[in-house]
């Protein structure tokens, strides 16, 4: 059940502006799969949706792209340029701020970029900290990502 609901929300949220978890839970039950709010929430993070910016600025449900190196692809650099306020390092912690409430979306980014360097992340509100083993990786890395911006 939970693999054929996953693919129905990947299928949703390509053919529809979802922009709330009430929109995809209706666009669900109009398809015949009944759930709650809070399993859809578990859903969006389990497959790892983030919300961007359509063509109209509206932000809706998308998939985190899946690339393997620093290369982003167009609606990733879209995230972070638009969600990245300033990036820096202290020791081995990259910091990056964010707008407010966008620490999230853009942690899904670069999470969703698989960077070597990077063991670990935490986002909150409007910081991201990302733990890296050393403080040359975490100069490279904050030279990485503010060739992103």
């Amino acid at each position: 059940m939970k693999n054929a609901r996953h693919t129905k929300i990947l299928e949703l949220i390509t053919q529809h502006d979802v922009e709330t978890q009430e929109d995809l839970a209706n666009l669900l039950a109009k398809s015949g799969l009944k759930v709650t709010q809070a399993t859809v929430c578990r859903d969006i993070k389990e497959l790892r949706l983030i919300k961007a910016a359509n063509e109209h600025g509206v932000y809706k449900y998308v998939q985190a792209g899946s690339g393997a190196d620093v290369t982003a692809s167009k609606q990733q650099k879209t995230i972070l340029t638009q969600t990245v306020t300033s990036v820096d390092y202290a020791q081995n912690i990259v910091i990056i701020k964010t707008a407010s409430g966008m620490a999230q979306a853009a942690a899904a980014v670069i999470d969703s970029m698989k960077l070597e360097e990077i063991m670990g992340s935490v986002a909150g509100d409007d910081t991201l900290l990302c733990i890296v083993k050393t403080e040359d990786a975490a100069k490279g890395l904050t030279l990485k990502i503010r060739s992103l911006l």
